[in-house]
Formats: structure tokens, sequence, C-alpha cells
């Protein structure tokens, strides 16, 4: 059935009413980071004070590096068991194990945050950087399964079996031949990973102690007073890495978002 052009064009307006609802908000927040006055009810001038301003306040340095610290860990480790999860997922094609490691990105964010606070009082673990490292690695390990398991259904089995009938051990035919193929895969879920933990507040809000704060806490205490420059300064930092490591994760696994 052909599209008449009536139906086209409100189609073209409705895909352009829908990306400016998205993201002009996005837009404004990059444009008042630089509007020189504290208040943002109006544009005054242009600056980079609050770059400056950013940089020097000692708390929310503080903030960036847990936050940085928290994400380098707990991407590396989930990288780790999500490609084995990944792994075993194309192997074995169990039910229950798909249940298992897609259950915890399929539920609320605020159920398993609320969950693992629960857990972890159970268990007399002290609330802060531990607790949050190993919530975001519950996290974020079912997002590296999927892209790798992605990778994997798109690898030619042939090689694999080759490798093995030249006498590699199982070991050997995964570390030499299916590792290699599948690296970009495994590389946008690492950087996917990362991206979900630095940008994380649900989780990180039940499962912090009193004094371990991260990025995405501080900026939500300072919200709560006013939205200064300072604040769009932050949050557009955070968004243009967010954007860089999206589009790295993109060009590394392209059909990874299409499982």
């Amino acid at each position: 059935m052909t599209r008449t052009p009536r139906h086209s064009t409100l189609l073209v307006v409705s895909a352009v009413l829908v990306y400016a609802f998205l993201y002009l908000p996005l837009a404004i927040v990059v444009m008042y980071s630089f509007n020189d006055s504290r208040l943002n009810a109006e544009w005054v001038g242009f600056t980079f004070d609050w770059y400056r301003k950013l940089f020097e306040n000692q708390e929310m340095i503080q903030a960036a590096i847990n936050s940085l610290i928290i994400a380098v860990v707990s991407s590396a480790v989930s990288t780790v068991l999500g490609t084995m999860a990944g792994f075993a997922l194309h192997r074995y094609k169990i039910r229950a194990l798909q249940i298992l490691v897609l259950t915890p990105i399929a539920i609320p964010e605020i159920l398993v945050g609320v969950s693992l606070l629960i857990f972890f009082v159970m268990l007399n673990l002290t609330l802060g950087m531990l607790s949050i490292t190993l919530a975001h690695i519950a996290f974020s390990m079912g997002f590296v399964a999927i892209v790798v398991q992605s990778r994997l259904s798109g690898m030619d089995e042939s090689l694999t079996e080759a490798a093995r009938d030249c006498g590699a051990t199982p070991w050997q035919a995964f570390r030499r031949v299916t590792l290699p193929l599948i690296m970009p895969g495994v590389m946008a879920g690492a950087l996917m990973a990362f991206t979900l933990s630095i940008d994380d507040f649900v989780i990180t809000f039940f499962t912090a102690g009193a004094n371990t704060t991260t990025l995405p806490l501080q900026i939500y205490s300072m919200i709560k007073i006013a939205v200064t420059p300072e604040v769009n300064a932050i949050s557009t930092l955070l968004m243009g890495l967010t954007l860089c490591l999206i589009i790295i994760a993109s060009k590394l696994s392209p059909n990874a978002f299409r499982s």
C-alpha cells in the first residue's frame, strides 16, 4: 500500500514533535550551562565560569571520582560475568538460565534497589562503595550478556569446530578463535555497563551509605535547592560522556541493540 503525501507529511511532523520533546530539554540544559547568571530564568550572556567553579567544587569532584571508580570496577566485573552468561545462553538453550540472566534488567529498578538493600542488610554489609559496586554488577551483567549473545548468534560456528578438529582444547578454541571474533560485542557490553553504572540513580540511592556520594546523588542533592548553571554544567559533561560511550558501543557492535 502506497502512502499518500499527506500521510508522509503527518509522519514527518509527528517525528519532529516527538524528537523535539525528547531532545529540546537537553539542548536547553546545555545552553544554560553557559549562561552568565545564577538564575535560569533568562539568558544574560555567555560564560565558562560555571565550568571553572564546577572543577573547584571538591564535593562534586569527590562524587565524580567515586562514580568513576564504581563504574570502572563494576563494568570490568560485569563484562567478565556477562560474557560467560552470554556464552552460556548461546550454547545451552535452557529457559531457566535465560530467566535468571535477564530478570534483573526486566524488573523495575526501584524493585532491584529495594531488594538489594534488604539483601545487604541481611548480610550485615555496611552500605558504601562496595554495596553500590555489587548492586551495579548485578544490574549490568544482564545487559552485557544480551550484547555478547547477539554477537555470538552472528558468528560462524564452523570456525570453532575447525579449531577443535586441529587439536585445540575447548579453552584454546575459545581464547584464540571465539573471543577475538566476539571482542567487539564484549567491548560494547563493557561500555554499556560503564554508562549504566555512571548514570544510575535509583539503585545507587538505595544501596549507598550515608558517607558515600556518587555524581547522580550529588546532582540530586543540589537540584533540591535550585537548578543552578553549575548543575547544568555537570549535567552537560555527563551527557557528553554518556553519548560518546553509546556511540562507541554502537560502532563496535551495530547489532547489539537489535537482539
